[in-house]
């Protein structure tokens, strides 16, 4: 049996790795995330070109008809290039809206979201760190929506939300447009600069149905998932920093990377970054093709990479000693990016308390 990817899936990567080397180096992430929105126009529109924006999208709807690996294959080389901008909201928009069905708000969003000529943004977690469905207090009554979503990255230049809400009959999932009366989106300070994230207050806004719980699990799972393939991603940008610099930098007359403490340190994290490639790869297969176990390795996948990424990140910025801490230096995009990926969608004891529970332990 092939457990590797396909010749499609592997043009896909190279493709967007060297457009991504090419077309966005350090030097102009740092120009876009300095910016005020941290949105690059002309970025998006070039990885619509490539077809990002609409991997998950049917063919219907102007997509590539893909499956959540896809998407997740383009966010690793993302995350190795700290690309900035909304590719996980928008990513975790359209799960939802695949997930709600074939609903005439799917179908009137879904185009536009697949050319890259709109943006989503998912709004899911609230104040408290609250991110299940049944503990959300965001409410829709008589087709409006009130409520404050804390933490909603890529608001602030998304054309419509999708927004996890409670109504009549339990939790689901609304869309909101972006510039509906009653939407109030404020910028918050953040760590990572090249996702910007926001919070959002909804009074009495027009709100309309895409989905039910389900919905909303599938979405936060498809974002556990994006968030797991860009920590390896970032991991590995690091890890090959720190390789990289331990092969050049001499300390006592000598390269440090001839240091056993060094090398095992690299070597700590190669091997533990290696095989959690294959973590993130099932659970975007499972999304797809095995649904039972999907919600489960999400959360796994998730909760590890997210450590992983962590770890790694630590590991080459002390490599690099002093250097490794200071703005000038390109590291400090990596080990920001390594914060949100924790934080967002729930710490990784969350996530492992998720997954015991539902294995019954």
């Amino acid at each position: 049996m092939d457990f590797g990817l396909s010749d499609e899936q592997l043009l896909l990567k190279e493709t967007v790795r060297r457009f991504l080397a090419e077309q966005c180096p350090t030097s102009r992430v740092r120009a876009i995330m300095e910016t005020e929105t941290g949105h690059d126009a002309h970025l998006w529109g070039a990885l619509a070109e490539l077809g990002l924006t609409g991997l998950q999208v049917s063919e219907a709807h102007g997509g590539a008809g893909l499956e959540l690996l896809d998407v997740a294959l383009a966010a690793e080389e993302l995350g190795y290039a700290a690309t900035p901008g909304p590719f996980l909201a928008h990513s975790m928009a359209i799960a939802a809206l695949r997930a709600g069905g074939d609903s005439a708000t799917a179908s009137e969003w879904l185009p536009r979201l697949a050319a890259g000529t709109s943006i989503a943004a998912t709004a899911l977690g609230e104040p408290g760190g609250v991110w299940q469905p049944e503990d959300m207090t965001a409410r829709v009554e008589g087709g409006r929506l009130s409520g404050v979503k804390s933490i909603v990255p890529g608001a602030v230049v998304a054309d419509c939300l999708v927004v996890a809400a409670q109504a009549e009959d339990g939790p689901g999932l609304f869309v909101v447009a972006r510039d509906a009366a009653g939407v109030d989106v404020q910028p918050l300070s953040v760590v990572d600069m090249t996702r910007r994230a926001d919070s959002v207050r909804f009074s009495q806004a027009p709100a309309s149905p895409i989905g039910d719980a389900v919905a909303v699990q599938r979405a936060f799972d498809a974002g556990c998932i994006v968030i797991a393939a860009d920590a390896y991603g970032g991991a590995r940008r690091a890890l090959d920093m720190a390789v990289d610099y331990a092969k050049q930098r001499e300390q006592f007359g000598q390269i440090i990377g001839a240091f056993q403490a060094v090398k095992h340190q690299l070597a700590d994290c190669a091997t533990e970054l290696e095989p959690a490639l294959s973590l993130w790869w099932y659970a975007a297969h499972a999304y797809d093709h095995i649904q039972d176990h999907a919600e489960r390795h999400a959360a796994l996948a998730k909760a590890h990479l997210a450590d992983v990424f962590d770890r790694v990140v630590r590991v080459s910025t002390e490599i690099h000693g002093g250097i490794g801490f200071t703005w000038e230096f390109d590291l400090q995009l990596w080990f920001r990016r390594s914060v949100f990926d924790r934080s967002y969608l729930g710490e990784a004891r969350f996530h492992r308390a998720r997954a015991a529970t539902m294995a019954g332990w």
